[in-house]
């Protein structure tokens, strides 16, 4: 048996290194999470012009081009001391900035695909952020559906029934249901890994064992309340397991619902002649996932308890 001075003497310089320990940790975590905050508030600014009000303005100014003309003329008008280039390059910078963003055909042609490109690789992204703890086969699930939902998006506006705000409306729906199904997905995937992590066997044996000590200590006031109190215990345990595995059976088959209504609406959607003819499916599926939203809800009650 280890004399009480050698503790002391052996656990002294650890315990004065663990007290530095907290004040290196803090500083190296605060490190990461201020990077983290820079990176995620460029990301918001950035998805915001992207997916807000388009800033027209800026791409019309802030191009290579017309830098380079307005630029250009200026420097000539310095070398060849001839200020009337620059009022003239300045004049017609004002003209552009003033009718050019308002140009529909420059915006088709130039800036919404490139407005367009950078929404999609930001979905990308965030997706791919979300979907990183799925397995394989999820994460494939889920880029399929949004190839699916791409493909949707452009028969919907190659209909000519389909047109305007209507159209906008019903496809802002399809992306409202990509985003439910990846949140059911990633709900899914943590509840199968608890109930994974569980032996449900283990639990099942320890309540008989609890049950035969409440039969056999019926005498004794003591031992019986503890017997009763852990098979109480037992029981909410295997309930609530239940109620998580029911959740799971309900989700997977609300996924797999989806799927084959995205699969449905783009086989339909050519010969549609009305965007309500989709509003009632999309809208179906909506509800669906709101009911599936409020059981996430109360399971997430329930392993919260466990």
């Amino acid at each position: 048996m280890t004399p009480p001075s050698g503790k002391q003497e052996t656990t002294t310089p650890r315990a004065a290194g663990a007290q530095r320990a907290p004040a290196t940790d803090t500083s190296a975590a605060k490190a990461p999470s201020v990077r983290e905050a820079v990176v995620d508030g460029a990301r918001e600014a950035l998805k915001g012009a992207v997916l807000g009000k388009r800033p027209y303005l800026k791409e019309a100014f802030a191009n290579p081009y017309n830098l380079s003309l307005l630029l250009g003329s200026l420097a000539a008008s310095v070398l060849t001391l001839n200020p009337f280039i620059a009022v003239a390059a300045l004049g017609l910078e004002g003209l552009w900035l003033l009718h050019g963003p308002d140009s529909s055909l420059l915006r088709r042609l130039l800036w919404d695909p490139k407005f367009e490109k950078l929404r999609l690789a930001l979905e990308a992204q965030e997706r791919a952020e979300r979907t990183r703890n799925l397995q394989d086969s999820d994460q494939r699930r889920v880029e399929a559906l949004v190839a699916r939902q791409q493909e949707i998006n452009t028969l919907a506006a190659q209909n000519p029934s389909f047109t305007g705000d209507l159209l906008r409306n019903e496809l802002l729906k399809t992306s409202r249901l990509v985003d439910a199904f990846i949140d059911m997905a990633v709900t899914c995937a943590r509840y199968e890994e608890y109930l994974n992590s569980v032996d449900a066997a283990q639990i099942k044996k320890e309540r008989q064992r609890w049950a035969s000590e409440v039969e056999s200590s019926a005498q004794d006031d003591v031992q019986a309340d503890i017997a009763k109190r852990n098979l109480s215990i037992l029981d909410k345990r295997i309930e609530r397991m239940a109620e998580i595995r029911r959740y799971v059976k309900i989700a997977r088959g609300q996924l797999d619902l989806i799927e084959n209504s995205f699969q449905l609406i783009a086989d339909q959607i050519v010969t549609m002649q009305s965007p309500h003819e989709l509003s009632g499916q999309l809208d179906e599926l909506l509800d669906g996932v709101e009911a599936i939203k409020q059981t996430a809800a109360d399971t997430e009650k329930l392993l919260n308890s466990l």
